[in-house]
This record gives C-alpha cells, structure tokens and sequence, in this order.
C-alpha cells in the first residue's frame, strides 16, 4: 500500500514526535543540547517555520509547530536531522541514523487542542520524573511561556496571546493551566493521532480538513464493507413484470 503524503493543512498547528533509535539517548550533554536548539533556530528560520512550544527529552523531541506551506516542515526536519547527526556522530564516533526513522507529525484543531498539546509538550519532563517542576526544566520552551526568559526559538501562538491582556496576564494564566491535572485521555489520543498521522478534531474540523489536505485524516472504518444479499425470488412468488 502507497504511503500516505505528509498531511498539511495552510494555518494549521502541527504536534510533531521525534524518536531516538531504540530508545538510545539523542543527548549526553548539554552542548549536544546547545547545538539542537540552535539548529532548530537555523531551521525554522531559514524554512519559516514557526514553533510554538518544544521540549528535548535525553530519547525524544516533541514540538508545537505552524508551517508555512507544505515543505516549511519537512525541509526544517531534514535540515536540523543532517546538521545535528553529523555533529552526534562525529563527536561520538558512531555512524548511521540517531533517530527512530522519519519523524511523526499530525494537524491538531487548534481551539481544542493547541493549549493541551503546549501542556503535554512542556510537562514531558515532570511526567518522566526528570525534574518536580517544569520550570527546573532548562530544554523546553515552558520558562519561555511563564515569563521566566525570553526564548527566541519561540513564536508565541495567537491562542497562547488569548490567555490575558498583558505578558503578565498570560504568563499567569498559563502557568496556572499547567498546574491543573492533564487528562491523560486527552493526551494519549494527542500522542497516538500524532503517531499515526491522522488529524487530531472533532468530526467537522477533520471534514474541513480532508477538503483543505485533498486526502484521508482518518483511518478507513475496520474490515471490509459487508455485502448485501440479494433474496432469491421463491418460484412460487409472483413474477415482476418487465417495463
């Protein structure tokens, strides 16, 4: 079967997950760190490319994204892939891939799911025990977001400036959002739509977006469709008459 294209939608955000292979750590130290984010910088320059949110885990990268048009995103992975492996490899002496093959990304319906996939990203290291609170957390765009620095990786999201009236105000807000309990329902249908690269909405946002994509957002319905079956006319039953 044909692999699907990589689904874009214009103005949409996009979860992206890249995995280390086989769970090896993508990261030792914090120059291998330092030279990640600035590759994301190069990248999402250089493809505009805006990111919203981000967090490097020792095995993983997740980021919040909107691409400018459908290659923005492809071209700033690859980009960052290329620099950043032969870097890896060059310091560590070992050759091949460092990641779990092509990255896995998906469009998200942003009212309903931008400030919960920002949380889900940003909230990685506590839920991993790395750290007790987020903002402990150097590699991810949380401190950014609760005023604690200014990222310049970080594009701040119209949703994210809907929060309040003021930086204050924003700031305040969304730190008190990631202080409430995630719904791990929620999140894990965020993780899973991501992996499979099927639209992540209700039903009218993913019929928008299979019009805008000119593709399928979501999984064909299991098996095959059942056939009907015709009921064979009893010889004794009366005949239709031929118009």
């Amino acid at each position: 079967m044909a692999r699907l294209a990589r689904l874009y939608v214009p103005k949409q955000p996009q979860h992206v997950i890249l995995r280390g292979l086989d769970q090896q750590p993508a990261f030792v130290d914090e120059q291998d760190y330092e030279l990640f984010v600035d590759c994301l910088k190069a990248a999402s320059r250089d493809h505009h490319l805006d990111i919203h949110a981000y967090v490097l885990m020792p095995g993983a990268v997740q980021l919040l994204v909107t691409p400018s048009d459908e290659t923005s995103l492809p071209k700033a992975m690859q980009a960052v892939g290329r620099r950043y492996v032969a870097h890896f490899n060059r310091r560590y002496a070992r050759r091949g891939t460092l990641w779990e093959g092509r990255y896995r990304a998906t469009v998200i319906e942003g009212e309903r799911y931008f400030l919960l996939a920002s949380r889900v990203i940003e909230l990685c290291p506590v839920r991993a025990q790395l750290v007790s609170v987020p903002e402990d957390y150097r590699w991810s765009s949380y401190r950014h977001h609760i005023g604690l620095t200014v990222d310049s990786l970080v594009t701040d999201h119209p949703l994210y400036w809907s929060l309040g009236n003021t930086p204050f105000e924003r700031q305040r807000a969304y730190k008190e959002l990631c202080e409430q309990p995630l719904d791990e329902r929620e999140a894990n249908e965020l993780q899973q739509a991501t992996l499979k690269g099927w639209v992540l909405g209700g039903d009218s946002y993913r019929e928008w977006a299979a019009r805008a994509a000119n593709r399928r957002v979501s999984p064909l319905p299991r098996g095959r469709p059942k056939k009907v079956r015709e009921t064979p006319q009893s010889p004794h039953s009366p005949q239709t008459p031929h118009q």
